[in-house]
């Protein structure tokens, strides 16, 4: 009778174990920019995935979805001298908060 109820209980958790995880509003494939700017084009290095960028809400820098070896996560798109691509919103908010 335990053997059972250790059977039953480790099967549950292992099939819960297989349920996909989703961050934020739960819609991976959504809210990424559809056409870059040109601005942002012409200073983006070569290496990041430009099919799936959007502006993270928290700092208004565009991130853009990399795919690894083990997860896929959202890193900060970069310029060809290494510096984040942020928008000019996002700025003139920080200098908003410094003035008051």
């Amino acid at each position: 009778m335990k053997n059972l109820a250790w059977i039953l209980g480790c099967g549950t958790s292992l099939l819960a174990s297989c349920d996909t995880i989703s961050g934020g509003n739960g819609n991976l494939s959504g809210g990424f920019i559809g056409e870059l700017p040109e601005g942002v084009l012409a200073i983006v290095a070569p290496y990041q995935d430009l099919d799936a960028v959007r502006i993270d809400p928290l700092d208004g820098c565009y991130v853009y979805r990399y795919a690894g070896p083990v997860e896929t996560t959202f890193l900060p798109l970069r310029a060809v001298d290494g510096r984040p691509i942020c928008t000019q919103q996002a700025a003139s908010v920080d200098e908003q908060e410094v003035a008051s």
